[in-house]
């Protein structure tokens, strides 16, 4: 039940994915373990994770960046005519299919700020949104988002993944499953090909890059309640470039494989 908004004052520090996220509805007719009905709902509930992250410069980079990560988690919703979106209840736990809203941030690409780039154009800023449909059980959860750079690349990507679910403990949650991640031949020659005219500015060979899948890894991810107002949430990620992205002289003077890693404080309010 994520849905990342970006604070303006966090967009110029957060490196590539250090903001990206998802808004899930809740289903709120198969409910597991629910607590003690509360004497009064509130109409809505939400959760604020600030912390740190990071993540490559941009796309095939060998170094790492720090930045800022921030999200927006929906919890619940009071609507007119008594309905209402996911579960007031901080402690209850709701399983099975919910759709879902689906945000990622991608910071600009500057030669001025990697010297290795020289000769290629600069990339602006990117923001997708986009929908998807996600699924969970207690020990298993799935997911599949489409997004579209509404602002910045204008280009359709799409992303799959899975965990399976372990709770050593009443607070504690850990995560982890494999991911993919897909972008039309239009996303993929943004970020990862090289014109003829940069060729001839940077030295670098030309390249087209073909859209389909750009990448593949694994999340690992960790949330601990704290208690039913504070937590902490932090996570890893490993990607390993595919297909034309792995074959763009951008990657291949950089690195194949892209790490990222974000930790924050959670805080839950109701009003």
């Amino acid at each position: 039940m994520k849905f990342t908004v970006l604070a303006a004052a966090l967009i110029a520090a957060a490196p590539l994915t250090a903001i990206a996220g998802s808004l899930a509805t809740t289903p709120a007719d198969i409910q597991i373990e629910p607590a003690a009905v509360p004497v009064k709902a509130p109409k809505l509930a939400f959760t604020i994770r600030a912390g740190i992250s990071g993540a490559p410069a941009y796309f095939g980079a060998n170094d790492l960046e720090a930045g800022a990560d921030f999200s927006f988690s929906l919890n619940y919703l009071a609507l007119p005519g008594g309905r209402s979106i996911g579960n007031a209840d901080p402690r209850a736990t709701s399983y099975g299919f919910a759709p879902r809203g689906s945000f990622r941030y991608i910071a600009k690409r500057s030669s001025k700020d990697n010297a290795e780039l020289n000769g290629l154009n600069d990339v602006k800023a990117s923001a997708e949104i986009g929908l998807g449909l996600g699924y969970t059980q207690r020990n298993f959860e799935a997911f599949a988002d489409v997004r579209y750079g509404a602002i910045g690349h204008h280009a359709w990507v799409g992303e799959v993944g899975a965990n399976a679910v372990a709770h050593p403990s009443e607070q504690l949650t850990l995560r982890v499953g494999p991911r993919a991640f897909f972008g039309s031949s239009r996303y993929a020659n943004t970020y990862f090909g090289v014109t003829a005219a940069e060729s001839a500015a940077s030295g670098l060979a030309a390249h087209d890059a073909k859209g389909g899948l750009v990448s593949a890894g694994v999340e690992l991810g960790a949330t601990y309640a704290l208690n039913d107002t504070w937590g902490v949430d932090g996570a890893v990620r490993w990607d390993k470039y595919m297909g034309g992205a792995k074959d763009s002289p951008i990657v291949q003077q950089g690195k194949d494989n892209n790490v990222s890693l974000r930790i924050g404080m959670t805080r839950r309010f109701s009003f």
